[in-house]
């Protein structure tokens, strides 16, 4: 109940909804980032917009972190639009489960199309198509891949049921996000793959917070917390007090616990960023900070018209003009600063402006967003 709260009430800080699309998509980028850092790549931000503009370095590795990066945005907005256009999609079923992974990998370019085994010898993946091999995962020895079609069956006959409460629909979540890691049903790629499907839950929980907040970054910031738990959760039941199952009911209580205490962290950490007074004082200092040579009349003038752009998503230039309090020749001149800065954009000549949030503002606007951590 208060991640279901707290989501909704994260939502609602930010009014406009132009303004909440556009951080979205930001986090959407962060989610990529985060996702692929917990598979050991590395994207910086400015690598990933530069992928969204197709625009690939000559550096192999960065170019594949950078092809990774961008197919798992694509994918999680695809995911969004049908889980929009498909209310009753099934989103626990194989055929959801495969269409993830084959729209993730038929986004990447051939070579990428191959999983390495522990002996460093390579093999083709079967894209969006259950194993059709056997794989060991550190400790844990996955279903032999002639039993996958029932596993994935059950999943979704279990997780799909309608019989899961609305309340308890986020513990579900969270058991179902390990039962798939444990069953492992491809070649490669199960923890992208994984994490979309939890992200796709959470979107139809309506607890994405309208996408301003991403599981992701909260397991990698545990990365070595998550494995853990999900590996007691892979450990065969302890006892007769240890649940009815062949798994460890405690285990997996535990991974559920650590999961939604994940979700809260999250949350909490983009309403601390979110908050209007705070972001619109960071967005100023960033005037101070970056735009020294501008007078501070200037700067502090530009603050207030992206204030107003921020609150109502775009403003047209008169009121620019206004809500900066100077005289329509300065506010020309205001704005056009503001836009050869990349502090906003606009359609047009004379169209509306917006805030621009890129990785040239991340560091100012939304402190700690993405954080240098270990790999």
């Amino acid at each position: 109940m208060e991640v279901i709260g707290r989501s909704q009430a994260l939502t609602q800080m930010i009014s406009s909804p132009i303004s909440r699309q556009h951080i979205a998509a930001l986090v959407h980028e962060m989610n990529s980032y985060y996702s692929n850092l917990i598979e050991g790549h590395k994207t910086f931000p400015r690598e990933i917009e530069r992928a969204l503009r197709n625009d690939f370095s000559v550096n192999d590795a960065n170019r594949a972190n950078q092809h990774l990066a961008s197919a798992h945005i694509a994918v999680e907005q695809l995911m969004r639009a049908r889980l929009e256009q498909e209310p009753d999609l099934r989103i626990q079923s194989a055929d959801f489960i495969c269409w993830l992974h084959h729209e993730f990998y038929s986004r990447l370019p051939e070579e990428l199309h191959y999983g390495e085994r522990h002996d460093g010898s390579k093999y083709k993946i079967d894209i969006g198509k259950l194993r059709d091999f056997e794989v060991d995962v550190g400790r844990h020895q996955p279903p032999h891949h002639g039993s996958l079609p029932d596993f994935m069956r059950r999943f979704d006959e279990f997780y799909g049921s309608g019989r899961i409460l609305a309340t308890n629909q986020l513990i579900a979540l969270a058991a179902a996000h390990h039962r798939l890691a444990w069953i492992h049903p491809f070649g490669d790629g199960n923890g992208r793959v994984a994490r979309l499907h939890s992200q796709a839950w959470l979107i139809r929980c309506k607890a994405d917070g309208a996408g301003l907040w991403t599981i992701s970054r909260g397991l990698a910031r545990q990365k070595g917390e998550y494995y853990a738990h999900l590996s007691a959760a892979d450990q065969s039941r302890l006892n007769d007090f240890d649940g009815r199952g062949n798994l460890s009911d405690k285990g997996l209580a535990e991974f559920c616990l650590f999961f939604m205490r994940s979700m809260l962290d999250q949350i909490d950490f983009m309403a601390s960023l979110l908050d209007l007074k705070t972001l619109a004082a960071r967005m100023e200092n960033h005037l101070h900070i970056t735009y020294p040579l501008w007078s501070l009349k200037e700067r502090e003038q530009t603050g207030r018209i992206l204030k107003a752009a921020l609150i109502d998503g775009e403003i047209d230039r008169t009121t620019a003009t206004r809500v900066a309090g100077v005289s329509s020749a300065t506010g020309t001149k205001l704005i056009r600063k503001a836009l050869e800065a990349g502090l906003l954009s606009t359609p047009s000549p004379k169209g509306a402006l917006r805030v621009v949030f890129d990785a040239n503002v991340l560091e100012s606007y939304f402190p700690k967003l993405y954080q240098d951590l270990p790999v």
